[in-house]
This record gives structure tokens, C-alpha cells and sequence, in this order.
């Protein structure tokens, strides 16, 4: 089973796109962890034991995790979630040549899929690509708002830069692995590269803390597929989840500030799900 079909059936099974952003920002981790032996992991598996019935997805970001200890949270986490049954997308960006990108792509033998950057061209990707049973998931249109500053310039062809990427996906899209990342804070590219790429699934990061629109992440970002029985994307929220505990009534309080997470997730699947 490759990456989209089993994402496909646990979207089926939550009845839910969320995607979870396992960011362990150490500054701001509970006191319920900090005595942990591996914080980031102690949090990350409580987060987990909190979303997992609302979770399609969990999308730790690497940038959280380069250092020994976070290199074995993460792969204790990932660990973790597999056990729940919910597939983990490593937030990676990479992208670069030879043999320094077929080592890069050596993550994937402990998670399901990961994002690139696809600014160095195909050769950059192809260890990625090669990987049938994982999904890819190419910057696109992200959300941020310096994304334009590069993904809006206009080529000869008087296309963007980022509708050029979304066409390039769709051809190295052979094994039926590759995604796109197009942020829902920009709900009219959202449009365009989904009328682009009708098949492609979008991970749409921007919801929650960022403020994206739902309804186009929704409406847009998931792609309907013949072979898969759902409509199959993702929607992420980082921070708006893991630390929703941080307002709620009793922050200090263990079971109250994780549980505030699950209620987060909760909330998201529903408001993303009169959408669908």
C-alpha cells in the first residue's frame, strides 16, 4: 500500500483531513514534561494520546529535532503515532544533489512522507521520488507571506513561478507519490494549482495560528482521485493544537492542558468537515 491509499483509508476511518504539527518548541513545553528524559518525546506522546481519534495525520517539522536528543524523540514519536495507526510526514524541506539527496531521502525508511523543496530541479528529488510507497510533498505556493517574494515572479511564459512548479509535479508525479504544499492564507493560488493539478494531493499548512481560510483549504486542497475511495489531502494546524493548552483554564494542570489539545483537534475536523 503505498502513502495516498493508506492515507486515504485513515481520512475514511477519523472522518478527518487534520493534519497535526508536532512542533516541540522547548521554550514553551509544560512543566508536566520538563523532568522527562526526553522532553520533546514525552510531549509529543501525550499530544498524540490526546489527538489521535481526530488526527489524518502528524506532521513533525525537522527543525525541531537536530540535535541528538530531538533525533531520538523523533524517531520515538514516529514510532508512536505508527502504533496508533496514523501515518507521519516529516516537515523536512529538503532538497539537494547526488549523493548528499540520496542520503536526505534515507529518512524515509522511519516515516511515511516528506516535504522538498524543489528549487534545485528534478535530480534533487529523484531519490525522493523513487521511494513508490512514500509521499513528496513539493513547496508550491506556501503561506507565508514572504513566499511571494520568488513563487510570484513571472516567467517568459508569463505563468508564476509557483503555477510552473505545480505543472512540473504533475510530470514527475509516475509513481502517484508526489504532493504539493499550498497554503490556505492564499485561497486564490489555492484555486489556480488545484485547477492545475486536479489529482495531486495538497498539504495546506496556515490554518490555525496563521489564519488561513478553511473553506478554500478544504474545497481546494483535497484531491479527488479514482482509485482512492475518499477525497485525499491534508490540513494542518501546529500551533493552534499542542499549545491550546496555554489558554486554557488550568494550564498547570496535566490532564486539563493536553486534553485542551484534543479538544483543538476536535474542533478543527469539525469546522474543516462541513466543507467536505
Amino acid at each position: 500500500m503505498d502513502f495516498f491509499e493508506a492515507l486515504a483509508d485513515r481520512i475514511e476511518a477519523v472522518d478527518s483531513v487534520v493534519s497535526v504539527g508536532l512542533d516541540p518548541d522547548p521554550s514553551r513545553l509544560p512543566d508536566a514534561v520538563a523532568d522527562a528524559d526526553l522532553p520533546r518525546w514525552a510531549f509529543n506522546r501525550r499530544i498524540i494520546d490526546a489527538t489521535h481519534e481526530h488526527a489524518a495525520c502528524y506532521k513533525p517539522n525537522a527543525a525541531f529535532y537536530e540535535d541528538p536528543d530531538g533525533w531520538r524523540a523523533l524517531r520515538e514519536t514516529a514510532a508512536y503515532a505508527e502504533g496508533k495507526g496514523v501515518p507521519v510526514l516529516l516537515d523536512a524541506k529538503r532538497g539537494d544533489i547526488g549523493n548528499t539527496a540520496r542520503r536526505y531521502a534515507e529518512v524515509l525508511d522511519h516515516v511515511d512522507a516528506i516535504t522538498v523543496n524543489p528549487y534545485l530541479g528534478r535530480d534533487s528529488l529523484q531519490p525522493f521520488l523513487d521511494r513508490a510507497d512514500k509521499g513528496v510533498f513539493a513547496l508550491c505556493r506556501t503561506s507565508n507571506p514572504g513566499g511571494a517574494d520568488l513563487q510570484d515572479l513571472e516567467l517568459a511564459s508569463s505563468e508564476p513561478l509557483y503555477e510552473r512548479v505545480a505543472a512540473l509535479a504533475d510530470v514527475w508525479n509516475a509513481n502517484d507519490n508526489v504532493g504539493l504544499v499550498v497554503g490556505a492564507t492564499t485561497p486564490e493560488e489555492l484555486e489556480t494549482v488545484r485547477e492545475i493539478v486536479p489529482e495531486i494531493p495538497f498539504l495546506v499548512p496556515g490554518v490555525g495560528a496563521q489564519g488561513g481560510d478553511p473553506e478554500a483549504a478544504v474545497e481546494h486542497g483535497l484531491a479527488e482521485r479514482p482509485d482512492l475511495p475518499v477525497d485525499v489531502g491534508l490540513v494542518n494546524s501546529s500551533r493552534g493544537i499542542i499549545f491550546a493548552g496555554e489558554e486554557s483554564s488550568r494550564p498547570g494542570d496535566e490532564a486539563t492542558y493536553f486534553g485542551a489539545a484534543g479538544d483543538a483537534a476536535k474542533r478543527l475536523k469539525k469546522r474543516l468537515n462541513r466543507h467536505r
